[in-house]
């Protein structure tokens, strides 16, 4: 039964995603007003609910005291739940429910007439699902508009109940046509048609005015200010073209205030603009019409991914018109979801869903230089750069962010230029990375030859026709930029200029933040007094350069009390100098990876006070990247508008078997093969015996023999990896037998891809302003299809992650944990990493869901929305409380998997279940009482750094040797890591409740990252998962703490004690010849590799204990007390040589180990001579 209309008042009330309607809905009302008396028309947009709860409630309330609801573009599982309950109850009261362009809920909510979609077998659906687009078609929207067009003009025809489903098209087709005219008809139809009032019942209303499904817009064109004719735009200038794409709907809706804001600013540049747009999230007709072969870069101000806008993405089909433009290819982005002012006041940048649909999809296109352009105004506008902008609309139009607009342009413009210009014309900077400073680390990256390298980029740049002579060996090479003058100037590597105090004064508008830290200008890295240095060397018009490290390595305990942190004056002098001194037109960072992407700023949608923004500038920037890191190379991305280009890892090899290890296994296998019932004890004695020799337990001499096979068949790489060089042909076929095909045309194709260099030609086309398409990352044994390398990595699709394969993987992963440790765990400590995560689509996050005993939830379109309980009785077991401490870099890349996490500890937490089997509650109950905070504090357990902080600074000070005892280790750890990150993605320090939940950690646990990595590889491990073991330590009174790792990296489900983990690594690599030698083949590089290795196991001793002592025995042994081997080391690398010989000395006074008097003093000697030979080529 219909309410009545009680009071003069009738409401008209429309729920949709944004507020792109409420400008057409204002201007009409007026008219509408005086055909309707008493008409309220009230517009409220969803993304506005999240920041804004009073928001919703005022929707809530105006759905309560409606009389037609017409619901639009709903299809975020948020957003469906909030009004749901609400529509639902007012369904039967309501003149009519409309649902359209929504989620099926939504839509099958829809009551119009004698339309009813919540009965089955609807007619309607049936039509609907036509109209939704076919990811696997390849084909545009084009055709499902032009069906929507087509049938109410049949049903038109059709006499009945027919025409109320005409009504439900007609009113699509009117939204979706939102023009001011076409929403005024709009709510004239639906009132007169549906309404209770008599006087209004049979009112008029036009058709729906069709306009152009694909056309081009222009501010200075009359009416609509929109063509189909390219004829007719008023195109100026005779700079780059550049080519924009828009949204149809904003267009219609006359909301263009931020689209003419930015034609306007590309035309102040002298660019010719070509501006189109397209219906159905489409972009391709527009792009075939007006764009293809006409632009020098294409921009796209959709903030949506090139097909299939926010509810799906089909990158398959946008590779291929990206591919057939071949012009670098922008995403910019207008916020929704929060004002101007939220996004510019707020550490954390972009909400998690803005992240998702706003970058994360287009990125799967290939899209970069993801740049905030325009959003909303509140009442008070926008005050955080010198612009200031006030708000001047009353309906929250849509406004531009001129300060974001001019980057924007100048991005897409340097980029335009760049693809124009002759290459003999362009001054290049090339970025080495030299990080820890005095290590001897100058000059190095992840798996990669640096030096070879750039030789070989070099030499093809002076090929491609760049002004650059490059020396003509690679020993020439390094000598240039890592010695040259350095001893003069006591640096770390040639310097190549310098900038003055004056000019850092002068040039530089946050110096007093740098001051701050650093006090007043130039600093004391790389400095004089007078002047700053930049280390480097130049090659005609291309600079090779040394990047400054971050600073704090002399004083990293600094970090804990700070939440950001600003660069050195050095670090931003040799920015400066590439911007302003060089002129350089782009910019190539050379390896994995620098500093300039972790600098203190926003984790996504950076601005104009984020460092990375400030550092880099607008500078076109591409980056050479390993292709199994797809989490930083993203941070790269979004932070530092990088367009990478990925290198393949080293190949890798079966560890084998080598000196005494050999021996016992021939021994082993003797003893294997004879029969039990005959005399072994000679041969098992000898066995014990050289078990001892290679520090090996001979208790049980099956467990011996498994130890030994294992070790025999790890996996581990083989050198570094060279740009320009395949591997041999041995190589490949040992690489293709370690993969798995399922054709032997899939083997043939990926021999083939492996055989090709296709890195430098990348490489160049990159630096020529071209497009580069996207890959996903992954290790190349378990994802072939990363081949060929050379193009742009991007992370895995957020909202299908975690996938149904990776939940099952996970929870016998999570299996696998439970049946190791000797009793049933209540707490987990649980460190998860962005990369792992990526790369095996969803993995760890998997294993934390299964030990808790919860799943992922997704909505009828696929979208991760949430996460469900598995029930006590289906679970078989208890649930465990898992204390998840998320990298920065996870944080920043997968905010939707964060809230994911957080949602599943929240329901485990408020679960109706027993203690015994939810310690999760109980543990939550426990600290509600006792601190007096609501469930939704008690129940956090997804643990961070603040936003925009990175790391635990754990490793910094074991790096450093900067501490004194554990508990300055744990200071930092939870200092760092305090951060509780909710279901709404919001970070707040909860210092009090980390430290209770470290109180009840029962076992720490991690992933292997790749299997080209191990714990002793990278310090990153020793820094959160050491990190947390030594937090635990110090919070249960030193009682020791079991700490395992998951090794997944071959498809295996394999659980190791962190003890065994590092003895296994030890022996398959750095004792191992065949993974050491092939190492010292690329000097320098290498020997700092095997360094960083001891100094991470040292780090493992520092915050575990887990590190036997014959581990620094044999490694003091092979590579210091051995005079050839030392002086091998010393003379190809004497600073990292020298830290090793230190490092095992500090592993004795810390008591990891206790070598014998003998031992210690060739240990001090060998060091004492390694620091003469130091001092030698110093003096020379």
């Amino acid at each position: 039964m219909r309410d009545e209309l009680a009071v003069p008042t009738y409401n008209f009330v429309i729920i949709t995603l944004d507020r792109h309607a409420a400008g057409p809905a204002a201007r009409v009302a007026p008219a509408l007003a005086m055909d309707f008396p008493g008409l309220n028309v009230k517009i409220h947009a969803a993304a506005e609910w999240e920041k804004n709860p009073a928001a919703l409630q005022n929707a809530l309330d105006d759905i309560a005291t409606a009389n037609i609801v017409v619901n639009c573009v709903l299809f975020l599982e948020d957003h469906v739940r909030a009004i749901l309950p609400a529509l639902q109850a007012r369904r039967n009261a309501l003149d009519a429910l409309v649902g359209v362009v929504s989620d099926q809920e939504i839509t099958q909510l829809t009551r119009m007439g004698d339309l009813d979609m919540s009965r089955p077998a609807s007619g309607a659906m049936g039509l609907l699902k036509k109209l939704k687009p076919s990811k696997s078609s390849g084909k545009s929207g084009a055709g499902q508009m032009k069906m929507l067009r087509r049938i109410p003009k049949i049903l038109k025809l059709i006499p009945g109940k027919s025409q109320d489903l005409r009504a439900w098209f007609l009113s699509m087709q009117y939204w979706l046509g939102g023009s001011d005219t076409n929403i005024e008809n709009m709510i004239r139809f639906l009132i007169g048609r549906y309404t209770c009032v008599p006087a209004w019942r049979g009112t008029r209303a036009a058709e729906p005015v069709d306009y152009p499904d694909c056309g081009l817009y222009h501010p200075d064109l009359p009416d609509m200010h929109i063509t189909t004719d390219l004829a007719k735009l008023p195109i100026k200038g005779d700079g780059p073209t550049i080519g924009i794409l828009m949204l149809r709907s904003y267009i219609l809706s006359s909301d263009t205030a931020h689209y003419d804001h930015v034609i306007r600013t590309f035309e102040s540049r002298g660019c010719r603009v070509i501006a189109g747009f397209a219906g159905g999230l489409d972009g391709r007709p527009a792009m075939e019409a007006y764009l293809t072969g006409r632009v020098d870069a294409l921009v796209s101000l959709t903030g949506f991914s090139l097909v299939g806008g926010p509810a799906y993405n089909d990158s398959d089909a946008a590779i291929e018109a990206l591919k057939a433009m071949d012009v670098p290819y922008l995403n910019a982005q207008p916020l929704e979801f929060q004002t101007l002012a939220e996004w510019a006041a707020g550490g954390q940048g972009l909400s998690p869903i803005e992240t998702t649909m706003l970058i994360a999809l287009p990125e799967l296109d290939g899209a970069t230089n993801p740049t905030v352009f325009a959003g909303r105004h509140a009442a008070d506008g926008c005050d955080h750069c010198p612009v200031a902008c006030n708000a001047t609309s009353a309906v929250k139009a849509m406004a531009p962010c001129p300060e974001r607009i001019t980057a924007l342009v100048d991005k897409a413009v340097r980029l335009a230029t760049l693809r124009r210009q002759r290459n003999a014309d362009k001054t290049a900077a090339i970025v080495l990375f030299g990080f820890p400073p005095n290590a001897g680390a100058a000059g190095t990256a992840a798996y990669l030859s640096v030096f070879e390298s750039l030789h070989n980029t070099l030499h093809e740049m002076q090929r491609s026709g760049y002004d650059v002579s490059p020396p003509a060996t690679v020993d020439e090479l390094r000598e240039v930029v890592l010695n040259g003058n350095r001893e003069v100037y006591g640096q770390e590597a040639n310097v190549a200029a310098s900038v003055s105090a004056d000019m850092l004064v002068s040039r530089t508008p946050w110096l007093s933040e740098i001051e701050a830290v650093w006090g007043p200008a130039p600093g004391k890295v790389q400095a004089n007094g007078r002047e700053v240095f930049i280390l480097g060397a130049q090659f005609g018009k291309v600079f090779v350069g040394v990047q400054p490290t971050f600073g704090y390595e002399g004083d990293p305990m600094r970090l804990l009390f700070e939440r950001g942190f600003a660069p050195t004056h050095a670090f931003n002098a040799f920015y400066q100098y590439i911007q302003q001194d060089l002129k350089a037109d782009v910019v190539l960072h050379f390896g994995m990876h620098g500093a300039l992407e972790f600098m203190p700023g926003k984790q996504n949608g950076v601005g104009a006070k984020c460092w990375p923004d400030r550092l880099m500038g607008n500078l076109p920037n591409v980056y050479l990247y390993a292709a199994n890191n797809p989490s930083e190379a993203t941070l790269a991305k979004r932070r530092t508008g990088a367009t990478t280009v990925t290198y393949l890892t080293p190949p890798l090899q079966n560890a084998g078997l080598y000196k005494g290890l050999t021996s016992l296994k021939e021994s082993l296998n003797q003893w294997r093969s004879m029969s039990p019932d005959t005399d072994r004890s000679d041969l098992e004695e000898l066995i014990a015996a050289q078990a001892e020799a290679v520090d090996m337990d001979a208790t049980h001499l099956d467990t011996l023999w498994l130890t030994l096979l294992e070790t025999e068949a790890s996996l581990i790489p083989e050198g570094l990896h060279i740009v320009g060089r395949t591997g041999t042909p041995e190589n490949i076929e040992t690489t293709l037998n370690q993969m798995t095909f399922a054709t032997a045309q899939e083997r043939a194709i990926a021999k083939r891809h492996l055989s090709e260099d296709a890195e430098l030609p990348a490489l160049m086309r990159a630096l020529n302003g071209q497009y580069i398409a996207p890959v996903h990352g992954g290790d190349v044994i378990r994802a072939p299809d990363i081949l060929p390398t050379g193009r742009n990595i991007h992370a895995f699709d957020p909202f299908r992650m975690p996938t149904a394969e990776a939940m099952m993987s996970g929870k016998k992963q999570a299996d696998e944990l439970l049946r190791t440790h000797d009793c049933m765990p209540r707490t987990v400590a649980l460190v998860l990493w962005g990369s792992d995560n990526i790369k095996s689509n969803g993995g760890p996050i998997a294993q934390a869901l299964s030990l808790m005993g919860c799943t992922a939830r997704f909505d009828s379109n696929g979208r991760l929305c949430g996460a469900n309980l598995v029930p006590l009785a289906e679970l078989g077991r208890a649930r465990v409380d898992v204390i998840m401490t998320l990298s920065g870099i996870f944080r920043d890349l997968l905010p939707l998997q964060t809230k994911l996490l957080a949602d599943a500890a929240y329901q485990c937490a408020t679960a109706d279940e027993p203690d015994e089997y939810n310690p999760i509650r109980a543990h939550a109950l426990a600290f509600m009482e006792s601190n007096g905070c609501d469930m939704k504090t008690a129940a956090l357990r997804v643990f961070s750094n603040a936003e925009g902080a990175y790391g635990s600074n754990v490793n910094q000070l074991v790096d450093s040797s900067a501490f004194d005892d554990e508990s300055e280790l744990a200071d930092a750890y939870q200092a760092r890591k305090s951060f509780a990150y909710g279901m709404d993605g919001e970070a707040s320090q909860q210092t009090a409740l980390l430290e209770d939940t470290l109180k009840q950690v029962d076992l720490a646990y991690q992933n292997l990252e790749s299997v080209e990595l191990g714990v002793t590889s990278v310090d990153h491990y020793f820094d959160t998962l050491g990190g947390i073991a030594t937090a635990v330590k110090r919070a249960q009174g030193g009682k020791e703490l079991p700490v395992y790792i998951g090794d997944q990296t071959t498809g295996g489900t394999k659980v190791r004690t962190l003890r065994d983990q590092v003895a296994l690594e030890t022996r398959a690599r750095n004792l191992n010849p065949a993974f050491y030698e092939p190492l010292l083949k690329h000097g320098h590089e290498g020997v700092r590799i095997l360094e960083a290795n001891i100094t991470n196991t040292v780090g493992w001793s520092a915050t575990t204990g887990k590190v036997d002592p014959w581990v620094y025995q044999r490694l003091s042994e092979t590579f210091v007390l051995d005079e050839t081997m030392r002086k091998r080391l010393a003379d190809l690398n004497p600073q990292a040589s020298m830290r090793m010989a230190n490092r095992l000395l500090e592993a004795s006074d810390r008591q990891y180990w206790t070598p014998d008097d003998a031992t210690l003093a060739a240990l001090q000697n060998a060091a004492d001579a390694i620091e003469d030979q130091l001092e030698g080529i110093a003096a020379e």
